[in-house]
Order: structure tokens, then sequence, then C-alpha cells
């Protein structure tokens, strides 16, 4: 590939827009649920899903369900997303967005895989 289609590549690929948000991973057989809001959020779903496969994935109970259950027990949804360039502070909008789906869903205990926030 020659430098300028390079470049150019690079140039439209800086300006897709990106989105910030809230996800949510459901063990379809126990109806346990993993809420987490990330920067980014494109192709999030087959990033989390090879930190899996590797086991290298932080939160250790959905790991262990994962290797134990198999890739087809779970599913992913985007709980709500907002366009990055919206946003001035993306670490503080991830925080109030993940408090929002905690406060909403509790995924704790026998619900979920997260613990609570801890202020």
């Amino acid at each position: 590939m020659d430098k300028s289609k390079r470049k150019e590549l690079q140039e439209q690929y800086k300006q897709l827009k990106t989105y910030m948000g809230a996800i949510q991973i459901t063990n379809k057989r126990s109806g346990k649920i993993f809420v987490d809001s990330y920067p980014n959020l494109k192709n999030k779903w087959m990033t989390i899903q090879m930190q899996l496969d590797m086991g290298r994935f932080a939160n250790a109970e959905l790991q262990k369900d994962w290797k134990e259950l198999g890739a087809e027990t779970f599913s992913y949804e985007v709980l709500e997303q907002k366009e990055s360039e919206d946003v001035t502070d993306v670490r503080w909008e991830l925080k109030l967005l993940k408090k929002k789906w905690f406060e909403k869903l509790q995924p704790f205990d026998d619900k979920g895989y997260n613990k609570p926030l801890t202020h």
C-alpha cells in the first residue's frame, strides 16, 4: 500500500465516530449479569470474548462461568451509548453511566457478577 493511500485510510479512521457507553453481558442459563462502562464500544464484544477465551478477563467469577459453560451461554448488549466527542470528561461520564446502570439493574450477589461500587 502506498503512503498516500495509507494516510487517506488513517484519516478516514480518525473521522469515524466513537461511542462510549455501558454494556451488559448476560449468562442466559443463570440470568446473572455483568455490567460495565467503556470509553470506546467499537469492537468491544470481540475484545471481551477474546479476553474470556484466553482466560484473561478481569472478573474472575464471569471468567470461571465462561470457561465452564462456553461462549454460547452468554449474550452481549449495549445498554446506553454516547458520542465520545460530545463529552468533556470521559472518565467521569463513564463512572456516572456505570453508577446509573448499577442502581437500575443491581448486578450483585445472586443477580450478577459485579461488586457494588464503593465511594
